[in-house]
C-alpha cells in the first residue's frame, strides 16, 4: 500500500500528519504502508532528507518544476507500482488522488482512498489562494474527481463529509472521519505551577494576569481582520488580561498592539519552544470568519491548545470542534460582538484538557477507525 503526497512541503503538520501516521499504521497495525512523496524541486536535497529520516523508507521524488504539470507524474506512480507490486494508493490532496486516478485508469492499482483535508475549491474561492494559477478553472473537477471516483474516502471533520454532499453530490458511506492528531510521542505532561509562573516571569507577564495566546500562521482564513472587534472589550475590561500572538507579524496585530501597547504582544517562538510558552498560558484562540473554508475545517492547533493544558476560545461552526467545545467543557465557542468568558486555569483543570486531547486526538485514539480503513482498503 502507498501513501502519496504531491506539492506537500514537510513541516511540523507533514511531520505530524504524514510520517507520524505511516509510522503509527505500520508499527501498530502492521500495514505495510509504503511513503511516496513528491516535493518541489527547491531546496530538495535539503527536504527530502527531512522525511527520510523520519520514514526511513520513504520514496521522495522531485516534481517539474511546476505542480500544474502533475499529469506527468501519473507514469512515474505507474511505474513505482509496478516495481513494488503495489495495488492500493492512499492519497493525501486533490492533487495526489488525481495522480493516483491517472494510475487506476491504466488499470495498474486497484484501490484508491482519497484523504481530504478540506474544502479545496471553496478556499481557493474565498481566499484566493490558489498556488497554481493554471489550475483556478479545474480544481472543482479535480476535486469532484477525488471525492466520486475514489473507492473510500478520508475526512478531517464530518463537516466536510456534508460539504462533499451539498458541492458534489456524494451519496455514499464508504468513508472514516479521523481528525487530525497528535504526534505519538506526546506524553501528556504538563509543567508544575512554579515552572509555569517562572515562564510567565521569563517571558513578561505575571502569575495573575489571564492570557490568551494565538500560535500559527497569518493566513488568510485565520480571519485577523475581526481581531480588534473580539477582543477590545476583553482588554479594556481588566489591564490584566492579556494576549500574546506567536506568529509573523500583522497589521490587525500591530493596531491591537498600538491600542493596547502594555497588555498585547507578538514575537516569533523557536518550534523547541511553542509547547513551554503555550502551557503557561489559559486560552488558545481559534477565532475565524464564517467561510466554507472554515466551517469543514480541522485546525491542527486545536488538539495542540489542548495538549498544552489551555482551553480553547473558538468562532462558532468551526468544523466539529465548536459543538466540541461546548460537550467537553473544553473552553467558548463565541459568536462576534458576545462577550469573551474567560478564567485563568488551574493547574487540575489544565490536566483535564490534555485528558481530553488523549482520548480524542492522539493516533492511539483513532486506533479502531485506521483499522477500519485498512479493512476497507483489501
Amino acid at each position: 500500500m502507498i501513501y502519496l503526497t504531491y506539492a506537500d512541503p514537510p513541516s511540523g503538520v507533514f511531520s505530524s500528519q504524514v510520517n507520524d501516521v505511516c509510522n503509527y499504521v505500520n508499527k501498530e497495525l502492521n500495514a505495510g504502508i509504503r511513503l511516496v512523496a513528491f516535493i518541489s524541486l527547491r531546496d530538495f536535497n535539503k527536504n527530502k532528507s527531512k522525511i527520510k529520516k523520519e520514514v526511513q523508507n520513504a520514496i521522495v521524488l522531485p516534481m517539474l518544476p511546476k505542480a500544474n504539470y502533475w499529469k506527468f507524474s501519473v507514469g512515474i506512480l505507474m511505474l513505482i507500482c509496478l516495481l513494488l507490486g503495489e495495488k492500493i494508493v492512499i492519497a493525501r490532496g486533490v492533487l495526489a488522488c488525481n495522480v493516483a486516478l491517472g494510475v487506476k485508469k491504466a488499470g495498474v492499482i486497484k484501490k484508491i482512498c482519497y484523504d481530504g483535508r478540506g474544502a479545496i475549491a471553496a478556499e481557493w474561492e474565498e481566499y484566493k489562494v490558489a498556488p497554481y494559477k493554471n489550475l483556478i478553472l479545474t480544481i472543482e473537477t479535480l476535486e469532484k474527481n477525488a471525492v466520486l471516483k475514489t473507492d473510500y474516502r478520508i475526512s478531517v471533520s464530518t463537516k466536510l463529509v456534508e460539504y462533499w454532499k451539498e458541492r458534489f453530490g456524494y451519496n455514499d458511506s464508504e468513508y472514516v472521519v479521523i481528525p487530525c492528531t497528535l504526534n505519538s510521542d506526546f506524553k501528556g505532561e504538563l509543567p508544575s505551577g512554579e515552572a509555569i509562573k517562572k515562564n510567565r516571569e521569563d517571558a513578561g507577564f505575571h502569575a495573575d494576569d489571564l492570557i490568551l495566546v494565538y500560535s500559527g500562521s497569518v493566513s488568510g482564513w485565520q480571519s485577523f481582520g475581526i481581531l480588534h472587534g473580539f477582543f477590545s472589550p476583553f482588554l479594556k475590561e481588566n489591564k490584566n488580561h492579556k494576549i500574546l500572538f506567536m506568529s509573523g507579524e500583522d497589521v490587525n496585530i500591530k493596531k491591537l498592539i498600538n491600542e493596547f501597547s502594555e497588555q498585547v504582544k507578538c514575537k516569533w517562538v523557536e518550534h523547541k519552544d511553542v509547547q513551554k510558552i503555550l502551557s503557561m498560558c489559559d486560552f488558545g484562540i481559534l477565532i475565524r470568519e464564517k467561510s466554507v473554508t472554515n466551517q469543514v475545517a480541522a485546525p491542527t492547533k486545536f488538539a495542540e491548545y489542548l495538549s498544552a493544558g489551555l482551553k480553547v476560545l473558538i468562532s462558532e461552526e468551526i468544523g466539529d470542534y465548536s459543538d466540541f467545545v461546548k460537550e467537553k467543557n473544553c473552553g467558548q465557542a463565541i459568536k462576534e460582538g458576545e462577550k469573551i468568558k474567560v478564567e485563568k486555569m488551574s493547574l487540575e483543570e489544565k490536566q483535564r484538557m490534555t485528558e481530553i486531547v488523549v482520548k480524542y486526538f492522539t493516533k492511539a485514539s483513532q486506533k479502531e477507525n485506521y483499522k477500519k480503513l485498512l479493512a476497507s482498503l483489501k
